[in-house]
């Protein structure tokens, strides 16, 4: 039985985070949003030291509004399409807030929230992934209707895409595309460091050295046990999960990673075209595994391009 106790379904609005903080739900923080400011002259304060977590985990940023446990979105009325987003490891929907502003009118914004993270805190990840896709494909219902894609990074990439072939296998909606970001293919991690069974320690050197945290936040054992929870539950869910043989999907598919990602190296990433019969592409960017941290304004103009060209087209034809 587990001892954590479970948070509320949708938690109220938080108030601003104290001067000196930056709350784990706001996605300028990197990574796995957790990059906190050291106000000058003074020590790191965050949120897990001084107030309860329903205080400093909030649910609505900028806007992005969590309206069900899984879904954040910041709504659009009369958008063409509508973008879902998966987190990577030890991430939650906030990694994406970013997004909302930079996405033009005509997309919409969706950031599936999991738990173990955030709003969601007190809550049990999940450790198998077979009965997480079960429960998305239901939870994520209400924005399963009209034209569709998924972006998901890193684990995030093998969560959208089991979701679609759960989808495709219950003749459910297909997304109109995906977009699979710092994720090698299927039958591809030979040689990839695996990291769930590294001491704490080891992981919090292997998270700094990706990218992640800061090495002064890395030094907060504080922040790092609140951390390194989720971070170690999601890479055991994502290093052991095999995508078993199945048919390709017939939606497009379009490979996105930093060229000096160490976890998607270039020889990892063309097995991907295995998965589809529709049209495939890989796209390469400046960086390392958060490459997409820095590209925000990049990658959102390139993915809504591809989203919206075929419908601004079709209307000019």
């Amino acid at each position: 039985m587990s001892t954590r106790e479970r948070g509320p379904a949708v938690p109220t609005r938080a108030p601003a985070p104290l001067p000196g903080v930056l709350t784990l739900c706001r996605k300028r923080l990197r990574s796995w949003s957790i990059r906190l400011r050291r106000p000058a002259g003074g020590a790191v304060h965050h949120p897990y030291r001084e107030l309860p977590w329903r205080t400093c985990m909030t649910v609505d940023t900028a806007d992005l509004v969590a309206e069900t446990p899984y879904i954040w979105r910041a709504r659009r009325d009369g958008h063409r399409h509508r973008l879902i987003c998966f987190p990577h490891a030890g991430a939650g929907a906030g990694a994406y807030t970013e997004w909302a502003a930079l996405l033009p009118p005509e997309t919409e914004l969706v950031a599936v929230q999991l738990p173990g993270r955030q709003n969601r805190i007190a809550e049990e990840p999940f450790t198998e992934v077979a009965p997480l896709v079960r429960v998305l494909t239901q939870a994520l219902r209400p924005v399963l209707e009209g034209p569709f894609s998924f972006f998901g990074h890193s684990g995030g990439a093998i969560l959208a895409f089991e979701l679609a072939r759960v989808l495709r296998d219950r003749g459910g909606p297909q997304p109109a595309h995906l977009f699979l970001s710092a994720q090698s293919a299927p039958g591809s991690r030979e040689g990839i460091r695996q990291l769930h069974h590294l001491s704490d320690e080891e992981l919090t050197a292997e998270v700094v050295r990706l990218g992640g945290i800061e090495a002064e936040i890395a030094e907060d054992e504080d922040v790092m046990d609140a951390l390194l929870t989720t971070l170690r539950a999601d890479f055991t869910l994502w290093e052991n999960h095999r995508i078993a043989p199945a048919d390709p999907l017939d939606v497009p598919i379009t490979v996105l990673s930093g060229d000096s990602d160490p976890r998607a190296p270039l020889h990892t990433l063309d097995a991907w075209r295995e998965q589809t019969t529709a049209r495939f592409d890989v796209r390469r960017y400046p960086g390392g595994h958060f490459y997409f941290l820095g590209r925000a304004a990049e990658l959102t103009g390139f993915i809504s391009q591809t989203l919206l060209a075929p419908q601004m087209a079709g209307r000019t034809s």
